[in-house]
């Protein structure tokens, strides 16, 4: 995905708009004790295979791209 590597936004600490640094999120490793991640374990011990339909060749068409945003003047 595009996006611009500067932009002009408000700043809630300089109180006024500002350059800002666009970067992309890094997604993290799961939590293996995050609620979810502990149910899918759960479901997926033993016998009885994978919980979900498999999702072969239905591959999402945009992704959602988590941006930061760094002001310029005070990071």
């Amino acid at each position: 995905m595009h996006y611009p590597k500067v932009v002009s936004s408000y700043c809630p600490k300089c109180r006024t708009h500002t350059e800002h640094e666009v970067e992309k999120g890094k997604k993290r490793p799961a939590s293996e004790l995050a609620w979810g991640q502990r149910r899918f374990r759960r479901a997926t011990r033993g016998y009885g295979g994978f919980p979900r339909p498999k999702p072969e060749g239905r591959a999402k068409a945009v992704r959602r791209v988590n941006l930061k945003y760094r002001c310029k003047k005070c990071k």
